[in-house]
């Protein structure tokens, strides 16, 4: 509990500077796009994200009721579990998703039902949430709490939301910021995802975002952190 109370005050204390600095220098919205249309990506990545980091919790509750070592036990593979573990969390990021996307419409929110970006759009998310969720999983093998796990979970995730492309332009951000949101994965998934729901061209299937994540999920298949 102490270490997820501190976890929280170090997450706050990094995403209050981001949002002083940056919400002070927006003057109108992004070019080309309304605002809403330019955060609808940045919200739909942030709802799947959030879910999938504390996927990891699944394996704690499960270890401490004695259910993991039934499934150890068994004769799977390791790897089955992971992957099991974390296809469940890409499909509930793809209900997410829907949710975030039917928000949208209501919302009178412009966006491309280009068959081909609703594909991609598909795949990052189901990417993004296996990603994270096997990295919740990786945290769990060494965190033994559930409140641990939680803590850093949000230690992570808060950082990684507000110092990205989620919900304001790169360009109008302080240069320290600016350099953060340069190396933040999180920046390039959202702009994989804009580009497919609101712009006409499709961007190369094997763009940055789609390097990363594919590079994340081969990484954590082959540690198999149960």
């Amino acid at each position: 509990m102490i270490l997820s109370g501190l976890d929280k005050e170090c997450a706050a204390g990094i995403v209050a500077p981001c949002f002083r600095e940056v919400f002070t220098k927006i003057k109108a919205s992004p070019p080309n796009y309304t605002y809403l249309q330019f955060m609808t990506p940045g919200v739909l990545a942030q709802s799947v994200m959030f879910v999938a980091i504390f996927y990891g919790i699944t394996i704690v509750w499960e270890r401490d009721l004695g259910i993991l070592n039934k499934l150890l036990a068994s004769p799977a593979p390791r790897s089955a579990i992971v992957i099991g573990k974390t296809l469940s969390a890409g499909l509930r990021g793809v209900f997410q998703a829907i949710m975030v996307v039917i928000l949208a419409l209501i919302l009178q929110v412009k966006i491309s039902f280009n068959p081909l970006h609703l594909l991609g759009v598909l795949i990052i998310v189901i990417l993004l949430g296996m990603t994270f969720a096997s990295l919740s999983l990786t945290i769990a093998s060494f965190f033994k709490t559930r409140e641990r796990v939680m803590g850093i979970g949000q230690a992570l995730t808060m950082p990684l939301f507000f110092a990205s492309s989620a919900i304001y332009p790169i360009s109008v951000m302080p240069t320290w910021i600016k350099a953060i949101a340069t190396i933040n994965p999180l920046s390039y998934i959202v702009d994989a995802l804009r580009r497919m729901l609101l712009a006409d061209t499709l961007p190369p299937l094997l763009s940055p975002p789609i390097y990363w994540l594919l590079s994340c999920r081969r990484r954590s298949w082959l540690q198999q952190p149960v």
